[in-house]
């Protein structure tokens, strides 16, 4: 088999535009214009943020989530499946409660992912199963809920491994008004 070109990769979930914010933080679009493969695992909350996604990245892969409507849904499934640098990716919103989510991630995905980017809690997550599928959660760059900042992860995808993965806390942002 040939070598896969590397790809830098964006991962974004729980956007909740415009509820939690009116935009995402300006790091964030910057990241999206250097990444080869924006991923974005659900509740992007309306259709302009997936729309405006779609049309600045080179390749969006997306899911819809437990908070998206009728207008998300109709661009996006609940599951997709990509490679990039000869990495086998899924993209979901839900993985279920913490406790045990490596074994049951482990029955839904062994064998045919190498990597599940999931969302919803707005946590980060990055843990491996035992078969040894990467479990990533972005956290969310909108939404921080308890964490101590927001968050949105990067990575790096060449010769069927995943290299430079990297958490980004972002800055407080001003209050709404």
């Amino acid at each position: 088999m040939a070598a896969q070109p590397p790809q830098r990769l964006l991962l974004l979930a729980d956007t909740h535009l415009p509820r939690r914010a009116k935009d995402l933080p300006e790091q964030v679009w910057a990241a999206v214009g250097a990444a080869d493969v924006v991923v974005h695992a659900g509740d992007w909350v309306d259709e302009r943020t997936v729309l405006a996604l779609r049309e600045r990245s080179r390749r969006l892969v997306g899911v819809a989530g437990n908070n998206d409507g009728a207008d998300v849904r109709r661009h996006l499934a609940e599951f997709a499946a990509f490679t990039a640098g000869g990495v086998r990716f899924g993209v979901v919103h839900e993985t279920g409660p913490a406790a045990g989510r490596e074994r049951r991630c482990d029955r839904w995905c062994a064998g045919e992912l190498d990597v599940l980017v999931f969302g919803h809690s707005h946590v980060p997550w990055d843990s491996t199963t035992p078969s040894g599928v990467r479990l990533l959660n972005p956290g969310s760059p909108t939404d921080r809920r308890r964490q101590p900042a927001c968050t949105y992860r990067t990575l790096t995808a060449a010769d069927g491994r995943l290299h430079d993965v990297r958490l980004h806390a972002l800055p407080p942002r001003p209050a709404r008004r």
